[in-house]
């Protein structure tokens, strides 16, 4: 009988009698990988280009790492993507300036998961799709207009003049949002949260937001008429 190949991490899986002289070095070929899918840490730059993440059979690959850190200003919308019919979870950090673009963790034909920029994810592939188990969200500063993603908190700075913050398009039930004054300006420069289609607190137009220190969160109800609502404000 011949050797075989693990089907996620594709470990060497050595059949009895074989590889006389090179067992050992299989084996610890095999403990390396298993030490890389346990605490293995790795960095992709996406600035120019998408990343297919890579599972070679019997040896060290850099889909096999556990945590992944992205980086990088996006120039387009990039996706990361690993080959369909891999189980595994991964760690990923969001460490791209988006630039307006979107970022998408996904299996080769697979929809994916939106990364939010400056947040934290728990992901796993079950072999057909990516699914998104936890996100740690970031508070990051802002003070320019741009789209966002869901689970974006954001520091608006308004002291140099009015912020355009567009929601996101295609929203899903539970999606949020959150906003904070971060210059205490808002009363003297408006924020202006773009309704990107779908309805904010049962009205078709964009929130202007003009009170000063303001901090609130929108989240999306599910419901056509409803849209984006409170969390809190």
């Amino acid at each position: 009988m011949a050797n075989s190949t693990s089907a996620n991490l594709k470990l060497t899986v050595q059949a009895t009698g074989e590889n006389s002289g090179t067992w050992g070095q299989i084996t610890n070929t095999n403990l390396l990988i298993l030490e890389q899918a346990i605490g293995g840490f790795t960095t992709f730059n996406l600035t120019n280009a998408n990343r297919s993440l890579t599972f070679s059979n019997g040896a060290l690959s850099n889909g096999k790492n556990d945590v992944i850190k992205l980086t990088g200003t996006l120039a387009a919308n990039r996706t990361v993507s690993i080959p369909d019919g891999i189980e595994k979870t991964y760690f990923v950090q969001d460490a791209c300036d988006h630039a307006g673009n979107t970022l998408t963790f996904k299996t080769s034909s697979g929809t994916g998961v939106l990364l939010c920029e400056g947040n934290c994810y728990t992901l796993y592939s079950d072999g057909t799709n990516i699914e998104k188990v936890n996100e740690y969200r970031k508070w990051r500063a802002v003070s320019a207009a741009e789209t966002v993603q869901a689970g974006a908190q954001l520091l608006v700075n308004t002291n140099g003049g009015g912020v355009t913050i567009t929601l996101p398009a295609s929203p899903s039930l539970g999606d949020e949002v959150h906003f904070v004054d971060q210059g205490y300006d808002f009363n003297s420069n408006a924020l202006t949260v773009g309704r990107n289609g779908s309805n904010i607190a049962n009205a078709a137009s964009d929130l202007t937001v003009n009170t000063q220190g303001a901090a609130f969160g929108l989240v999306f109800s599910g419901d056509a008429t409803t849209g984006w609502t409170y969390t809190e404000k």
